[in-house]
């Protein structure tokens, strides 16, 4: 994890993401990406030199109205000594049964987002923290462009004024290949996603599209980051 926790430090001071006195809630769905964001954050708190506080907070949907086992990921906050608090939902029931959504990603991010927040401000928090990395980034960039022809990514930093909450994505420099295999290393625990559209979504279709790319032109993806931040796209 040590060099996760290198990306991770880059971010946070590069972007200014945490101050002291943070209570920073950190979302785990108990996927590879938020549970090396918790156990990066729990490490870099003893040589950041920035006094801040962690809460885990993880949302279970529920899908086809059986609740999930996280037990692991409640023993790996022990082990972190961070506060974890596990809610659950029935956004699964509500997405798939209630409504039938035929594309429920855009829905169940909305629902889970808005919970997260609920969550986050009863437990005192001023900041959330999301495992989204560097081929997130990517894959967010070309999503915007095919599909809203639009130039734009999630921000690195963003205030929610309504919520009076601040979002950060401390994972920003951390490639998906180097979470996974620190992850593995690691033995850190993964907890599998019930989700029924796991793994067939429109962000799955892109990072199969960005594959093939690098596999026709080596080094694609790194271009596209950097170009990303060399023209400050969404406050880069």
């Amino acid at each position: 994890m040590q060099k996760i926790m290198g990306y991770l430090r880059r971010a946070v001071e590069e972007y200014q993401m945490l101050a002291n006195g943070d209570v920073v809630a950190v979302g785990v769905s108990g996927g590879k990406d938020s549970v090396a964001l918790l156990a990066g954050l729990a490490g870099v708190r003893r040589f950041l030199g920035v006094d801040f506080r962690l809460e885990a907070i993880t949302l279970d949907n529920c899908f086809d109205g059986v609740e999930t086992d996280f037990t692991p990921i409640r023993q790996l906050c022990d082990r972190l000594e961070v506060p974890y608090t596990l809610r659950r939902t029935d956004i699964g029931k509500i997405i798939f049964q209630d409504r039938g959504e035929s594309n429920p990603c855009s829905l169940c991010a909305r629902m889970r987002r808005g919970l997260l927040h609920d969550q986050a401000k009863a437990l005192g928090c001023n900041k959330i923290a999301l495992g989204h990395h560097y081929d997130d980034a990517v894959d967010t960039f070309i999503m915007n462009l095919f599909n809203e022809g639009r130039i734009g990514c999630f921000q690195p930093v963003s205030y929610l004024s309504r919520k009076d909450l601040t979002m950060i994505r401390p994972l920003l420099f951390a490639p998906e290949r180097e979470l996974r295999n620190a992850v593995a290393r690691a033995g850190l625990p993964v907890v599998k996603s019930r989700c029924p559209v796991d793994g067939c979504t429109e962000r799955q279709w892109t990072k199969e599209f960005l594959a093939g790319l690098e596999r026709t032109h080596p080094g694609v993806t790194k271009r596209i980051f950097g170009a990303m931040r060399r023209a400050h796209v969404s406050g880069w």
